[in-house]
């Protein structure tokens, strides 16, 4: 199955900040390039930081903690299929 989704459902599920957090390990990041609240293009980037600051960390948790409450019942029958 392959479901299309919008990066803007990406970024609000926690899961463009959680990639982020493992990538910045290597020097990278996914750049999401934004007009209007809208991404409008993403791309792989090497970057200088490591990780976010406490707050960026603190609401991407929540996020993904969010988003894990409200598909976990879709995603555990998905991966018995």
């Amino acid at each position: 199955m392959v479901k299309e989704k919008s990066w803007e459902e990406f970024r609000n599920s926690g899961l463009f900040w959680l990639v982020n957090t493992f990538l910045h390990t290597f020097g990278w990041a996914l750049v999401a390039e934004m007009k209007n609240e809208t991404v409008v293009k993403v791309y792989p980037a090497r970057v200088k930081f490591r990780g976010f600051s406490e707050k960026i960390n603190d609401e991407g948790y929540i996020k993904v903690s969010e988003y894990l409450k409200e598909n976990i019942d879709e995603l555990e029958k998905e991966s018995k299929e």
